[in-house]
C-alpha cells in the first residue's frame, strides 16, 4: 500500500473504486490555524454515489491508495478471490505486465510445425519438464487473459497431436529429449538418439496433463490419448518406486530408482493422479535433517556415494508442489485451498522458505535458490540450500563445486512470493520482477556475487513465474472440477491391453481384509510433533496441515481418542 500525507487543500480524482490518483494541487493553505481539507470526485459512501465529497480536519490527513489494479479479467473468474495460502488477488497492472512479458518467450521461441517451445533461447531442443511448464504458461495465460480461448485451443491442440504422436524411447514412454522444431528424439547435443527416459519430468508432465483436461473439459479426449500409447510397467515397479532409464555405452537399456526428497514425491503425484500406486515414491523416507540458522531442514538420507545420485535440497519441487497442488494429496478433491492435505509438504515447504530467509537476515545475502540454466560451461547447476553434506552448496551434474554461479532464481523468487505474503518475499519480488527482455520473457536470475544478471531466459522460468501470478489470482492450480466419465478409465477395459501396458484398471476394486478386532495403528511417516510451522490436522491416516507460518506455533500436538470400528458388513449385504 502507498501512503499520501497532506498538510494543505489537495483535489484528488478516485480511480474507480481501486484507490486515489493525484492530480496537481489547489492553491495551499499554509497558515497555521487553517482547516485542511481533501475534495474526492466521482465517489462512493455507503453505496451511494456522490459527484465530490469533501473530508475537512483540523489534524493531517493521509491517504492510502492501492496499486493500480489490472482491468478484469473473466476468463479465469470461476475461481478468483478463492482464499489459499500466501497472496491473494487480483494482478496488478504491474504483475500483469509481467504475465505478458512471461509469456513473450512462448511467442518468440514457439515451433508452430509441432507446437512445442525451445527449452531455452533458440536452441531448438525440449523436455518433458519444459514441456510440461510450456503448458502451465499456456493454462495461466488463458486465465490471466493474456491469450484468448482460440489461441489456447490451437496451442493445446498442435501440442497434444504431437505427444500423442512422440517417437517413443525403445517403445515404452517418451525419451528425455527431443527436437523442438522436428519432434524427433535426439540427445542433449539435440543429434538423433535414443538416450532414456525420466520418471520426473514424465510425472510433471502428468501434473500439467491433469490439470488441462480438469480445467478444460473439451480437451480432456485429447489428453487421455497421450499417456494411453505409454508402456509404464518399467517406470513405477511393483512397491511404488519410480524408475528412469538411460542407453549404456553398449546400447543396452539400464532402469535406475529416480528421484529424492522434494522432487520425487512432487513427480509421483503426477502418476498418483492418474491412478497409479507411487505410495513409496511419495514417502519422506530415509529422512535426516541438518540445522541450518537454528532451522531443521530435511534432506534425502540415501547417501550419494552409494546411490551415486545427489540429494539436492532446491526450492522448486516444494513451490511446484504448492502452487499447482496446494500441497494436496493427490487423492483429495475437496478444493479446500486453506488446509493442505499433504500436511507433511507444507511443513518442509516452510522451512524451505524460512532458511532463506534467515540467510538473508544473518548475512545480508539475497537468497531464493533453485536449479537454473548459466551461461557457458558448465551450462546448468544445482544451486542448493543443502548438498553433500554442505549449506548453500552450488554443484554442476557432474558435482563439482561452482560457487561463483550462485544466483537469485527468478522463478524461485516469485513462488515465494505467491505462496508466502512477508516484507522479505516482496524484497524477492523486486530483485526480479524487471529482470526481463518484453520479447523474450525473463532472465533466469541475478548472481549472488554481483557479476549481474543469468543473460538467459528459458520455458522453465517463465512458465513457473505465469503459474505464481495466477496462484495469486485463483489458488492452487489444479481444481478438481470435470465430472465427466474419462476416457482413460474406459479404454480397453475387460482386455489385456491395460495390463500389457500397466495401465491402473479403475474397473477393479480390491476388498480389503475385514479384521476390525486385530486392527494395527501405523504411525504416521511424520508424526505431529514434527510439525513446527503449520497446525497439524489428524484425519484418519494422514496428517494434514494449515495456519503455516514463519513462526513456530508451540502447540501441543493432539491427543487423538482411539475407538474401536464399527463391526464389518458382509459383502453383498446392504445396512
Amino acid at each position: 500500500m502507498k501512503k499520501h500525507k497532506f498538510t494543505s487543500f489537495l483535489r484528488v480524482v478516485a480511480f474507480s473504486g481501486f484507490g486515489l490518483g493525484l492530480i496537481a494541487p489547489a492553491m495551499a493553505q499554509d497558515s497555521a490555524d487553517s482547516t485542511l481539507a481533501i475534495t474526492i470526485t466521482g465517489s462512493a459512501v455507503d453505496g451511494q454515489d456522490y459527484d465530490s465529497v469533501t473530508i475537512t480536519s483540523g489534524t493531517a490527513l493521509t491517504i492510502v491508495a492501492s496499486e493500480p489494479v489490472a482491468q478484469e479479467c473473466l476468463a479465469g473468474s470461476r475461481n478468483q478471490n478463492a482464499a489459499h495460502f500466501g497472496r491473494n488477488g487480483p494482478l496488478t497492472a504491474r504483475e500483469f505486465e509481467m504475465a505478458k512479458t512471461a509469456w513473450s518467450y512462448f511467442e518468440t521461441f514457439y515451433q508452430p510445425e509441432t507446437g512445442l517451445v525451445n527449452a531455452v533461447g533458440n536452441f531448438p531442443s525440449t523436455t518433458l519438464w519444459d514441456t510440461a511448464s510450456y503448458i502451465s504458461a499456456m493454462v495461466a495465460a488463458y486465465e490471466l487473459c493474456v491469450i484468448d480461448k482460440r489461441e489456447l485451443d490451437d496451442r493445446a491442440t498442435r501440442i497434444l497431436n504431437t505427444l500423442r504422436n512422440l517417437p517413443l524411447y525403445r517403445g515404452e514412454a517418451p525419451n528425455k529429449v527431443y527436437n523442438a522444431a522436428t519432434g524427433e528424439m535426439v540427445n542433449y547435443a539435440n543429434q538423433p538418439g535414443e538416450i532414456g527416459m525420466s520418471a520426473n519430468d514424465i510425472g510433471r508432465l502428468l501434473v500439467w496433463l491433469r490439470i488441462l483436461k480438469e480445467r478444460h473439459p473439451h480437451l480432456a479426449n485429447s489428453v487421455d490419448n497421450v499417456p494411453m500409447r505409454w508402456n509404464f510397467c518399467n517406470l513405477i515397479n511393483e512397491d511404488g518406486r519410480m524408475f528412469g532409464s538411460f542407453t549404456q555405452g553398449n546400447g543396452e537399456t539400464r532402469y535406475v530408482q529416480e528421484g529424492r526428497l522434494g522432487y520425487e514425491e512432487y513427480a509421483a503425484k503426477g502418476f498418483a493422479l492418474w491412478g497409479f500406486d507411487v505410495a513409496r515414491a511419495m514417502s519422506p523416507e530415509p529422512l535426516e535433517y541438518a540445522y541450518i540458522y537454528d532451522v531443521r531442514v530435511p534432506y534425502d538420507g540415501r547417501d550419494p556415494r552409494v546411490f551415486k545420485s545427489q540429494n539436492y535440497v532446491l526450492t522448486e519441487g516444494y513451490i511446484l508442489d504448492g502452487l499447482e497442488l496446494g500441497w494436496d494429496l493427490p487423492t483429495d478433491d475437496t478444493n479446500d485451498n486453506m488446509v493442505a492435505s499433504h500436511g507433511w509438504r507444507a511443513e518442509f515447504a516452510n522451512r524451505i522458505y524460512l532458511v532463506q530467509q534467515r540467510r538473508f537476515e544473518r548475512t545480508g545475502i539475497i537468497t531464493a535458490r533453485s536449479e537454473h540454466q548459466v551461461e557457458g560451461s558448465p551450462y546448468f547447476v544445482y544451486d542448493s540450500i543443502f548438498a553433500d553434506g554442505y549449506a548453500w552448496n552450488t554443484l554442476d551434474p557432474t558435482g563439482a563445486y561452482q560457487p561463483d554461479r550462485a544466483a537469485v532464481s527468478a522463478k524461485a523468487a516469485v513462488g515465494l512470493w505467491a505462496l508466502w505474503d512477508t516484507p522479505y518475499t516482496d524484497l524477492l519480488f523486486e530483485t526480479v520482477a524487471d529482470l526481463s527482455v518484453p520479447d523474450r520473457g525473463f532472465y533466469e536470475g541475478l548472481y549472488e556475487n554481483g557479476n549481474g544478471f543469468i543473460p538467459l531466459q528459458t520455458a522453465n522460468n517463465n512458465g513457473v513465474i505465469l503459474a505464481a501470478l495466477l496462484y495469486k489470482v485463483q489458488g492452487p492450480i489444479l481444481q478438481h472440477v470435470n465430472q465427466n466419465t474419462q476416457v482413460w478409465d474406459t479404454a480397453f477395459v475387460g482386455t489385456d491391453i491395460r495390463a500389457n501396458k500397466c495401465h491402473p484398471n479403475p474397473a477393479v476394486e480390491e476388498i480389503p481384509c475385514c479384521a476390525c478386532a486385530s486392527r494395527n495403528t501405523v504411525r504416521p511417516v511424520i508424526p505431529v510433533e514434527e510439525f513446527l510451522y503449520c497446525r497439524p490436522v489428524v484425519a484418519g491416516g494422514e496428517v494434514a496441515a494449515t495456519g503455516c507460518s514463519t513462526q513456530e506455533h508451540k502447540l501441543e500436538p493432539l491427543q487423538v481418542r482411539q475407538v474401536l470400528p464399527q463391526s464389518c458388513p458382509a459383502p453383498g449385504v446392504s445396512q
